[in-house]
Formats: C-alpha cells, sequence, structure tokens
C-alpha cells in the first residue's frame, strides 16, 4: 500500500523538492505539497512546522523536507513532539534510520546531494519498515 508524503522546502530545496514530488507521484504516491511554491526567498521552519504537522495529526505517513543543506529543517522538524526527523546523505542513513530509528521524516539538503542519490534515497526511506525489537526502548527513551 503506497503512504501519503507531506513535502516542503525552502527556497533552496525548491527544485529538488519539485523533483521529489514527480517521482513520488509518478509511483503512485499521494503528495501533500507544503511550498515553497518557488525559489523566493523564505524561512525554512515554517515549512518544517507544516509538514510535520500533517505527520503528528496522521494526515501523512511521514514527511520529505528540502533546504540547502538539510540540518535547518532536520533541525526545525525534530523540535516537534512525536517527530524523528533524519537528515541522510546516503542510502546506508535512509536504510538504517528507518530500521533503528524509526525516522517519519526525511531531510535532504539540496546542496551536497545529487538529484539522482536523492530519490534513491527517498526509495530507501519509504520502503525500508522499522524493525522493532531492541529499538523500541531507545525510542521510547526519545519520547
Amino acid at each position: 500500500m503506497k503512504k501519503n508524503i507531506s513535502i516542503g522546502s525552502d527556497h533552496a530545496g525548491y527544485e529538488l523538492k519539485t523533483k521529489i514530488k514527480e517521482y513520488l507521484i509518478n509511483s503512485g504516491y499521494t503528495v501533500i505539497d507544503k511550498g515553497a511554491q518557488s525559489c523566493e526567498c523564505v524561512d525554512y521552519p515554517d515549512y518544517a512546522h507544516l509538514v510535520t504537522l500533517d505527520v503528528v495529526e496522521n494526515k501523512a505517513d511521514c514527511g520529505i523536507l528540502v533546504c540547502g543543506s538539510g540540518i535547518g529543517m532536520s533541525i526545525a522538524a525534530n523540535k516537534r513532539k512525536g517527530i524523528r526527523a533524519a537528515l541522510c546523505t546516503s542510502l546506508y542513513h535512509a536504510k538504517s534510520t528507518r530500521l533503528h530509528n524509526d525516522a517519519n521524516v526525511l531531510a535532504l539538503g539540496s546542496r551536497f546531494t545529487h538529484e539522482e542519490d536523492a530519490l534513491a534515497i527517498v526509495e530507501t526511506f519509504l520502503a525500508t519498515q522499522y524493525e522493532g525489537g531492541r529499538h523500541q526502548n531507545r525510542i521510547d527513551k526519545i519520547e
């Protein structure tokens, strides 16, 4: 069953977000685009908050955030209770954060991640299921 994905970016992540959105739609996902809608300068926390709200209110199964480095988005996203956002720069990161951390928001840096790599990271993140078991105790401690 395909997931509902809430996606957002700032101006620096807009172009990559657009490519990811297109990929997701073509792959059969439902995409909730929270903005930005152009490369005009905006503040990344606004979009991180919109996407994470969708996730905690169960309007989306998970979120994807894109800014220039991915760092600001991940920091802002993790401020919301119930969010486990991970900045991923490799397939290993995407797989292990889902397996071990049950991450529910993926953050990407458009200035450091090529489009092909970003799409592969997104695919891995969405395809990997949480392992549970010994990892649940750690997630409980985070919450």
